[in-house]
């Protein structure tokens, strides 16, 4: 199975292509849309080629969740954290969007794979910003640290006014999502697919993988979730986090995971779906083409038709019999 990249591509290849290519001072204006209506708008001038201006649309929040200035609690500081001096963020953003910020290119470190690195994490900015709440919580769980709202029930945004469910305790965190689909064949094999990602758990060499439960009712943690986040056409998928799956360098990919497990399940959907279609043509094909064979062939048909009978009379056989 294939896993989503933290970083945008398109971002990234923007940001190299402008690094290697400083001194021409071509001027920028970009705009583009990646999964889960996440939009990014990029801008750069003539007149200072080394700075660039990003601007990020996040998700529609649902009401249960909680955001501050426009953004997931402790964006800010995650933000500054990951990138130090090299991006400095606007206040307010550009009318639109939720978040922008200036990046100054010429403090990028002169070191090339610590460059590179800088602008991975740059082009990740998605991760950083959306799951910054997430990794606050996680990074707790890490030290073993009683958080301060233990045992009660966290909402994270991660799609347009939906959201997902985390509940931080002592030794653990129980992540739930309930899932949805608009189209009834997507809820189909999603219900399938993640009856059958249980079941994979549950084999011997996934043994240090979190514990994972699907239920087509929303599971017991979410008995304090507001009503309409209760709606799951497809069920309810539960995740157990415990520090050992967000050790030292697991904490960004298990927070890379979780932010995104439903557009995880949603490219795999389609990509059954694409895959059953695939199969279905060609099935037709094969059966148009043994249709064919089976057609007579219309040169024996003419000949057939154009062959003559003499009718003979009873004397006339009897004689030829002899």
């Amino acid at each position: 199975m294939i896993l989503l990249q933290s970083q945008s591509r398109y971002l990234l290849q923007i940001l190299t292509n402008r690094v290697q290519n400083i001194d021409k001072g071509i001027e920028l204006d970009c705009h583009w849309v990646e999964f889960d209506d996440v939009r990014y708008h990029i801008q750069a001038s003539i007149k200072n080629p080394h700075l660039l201006h990003l601007s990020v649309s996040l998700p529609t929040p649902p009401p249960e969740t909680a955001f501050s200035s426009g953004l997931p609690l402790g964006a800010i500081e995650a933000i500054k954290a990951a990138y130090g001096n090299v991006v400095h963020i606007l206040d307010p953003p550009r009318d639109g969007f939720n978040l922008t910020v200036k990046l100054n290119l010429s403090k990028l470190p002169p070191n090339e794979e610590t460059k590179h690195g800088l602008l991975v994490k740059i082009a990740s900015v998605r991760e950083v910003v959306m799951g910054a709440p997430l990794r606050v919580i996680l990074k707790r769980l890490a030290s073993r640290s009683m958080p301060s709202n233990a045992g009660m029930l966290v909402p994270l945004v991660h799609r347009p006014n939906e959201s997902f469910f985390l509940i931080p305790q002592f030794e653990k965190a129980t992540v739930v999502f309930p899932m949805r689909f608009s189209d009834s064949i997507d809820t189909v094999l999603a219900t399938s697919f993640l009856q059958e990602f249980v079941e994979a758990r549950r084999t011997a060499g996934l043994n240090n993988a979190p514990v994972c439960l699907w239920s087509s009712s929303p599971p017991n943690e979410l008995k304090d979730a507001p009503e309409q986040a209760l709606s799951a056409n497809a069920g309810f998928v539960s995740f157990v986090i415990t520090p050992r799956h967000v050790e030292g360098k697991k904490l960004d990919k298990t927070v890379w995971n979780l932010s995104t497990f439903h557009a995880y399940v949603n490219y795999h959907v389609k990509c059954s779906e694409g895959f059953m279609h695939t199969r279905m043509r060609r099935r037709v094909e094969s059966l148009i083409q043994a249709l064919d064979r089976a057609k007579p062939d219309e040169n024996a048909n003419i000949a057939a038709q154009s062959r003559s009978f003499k009718r003979l009379s009873i004397e006339a056989s009897r004689g030829n019999s002899h």
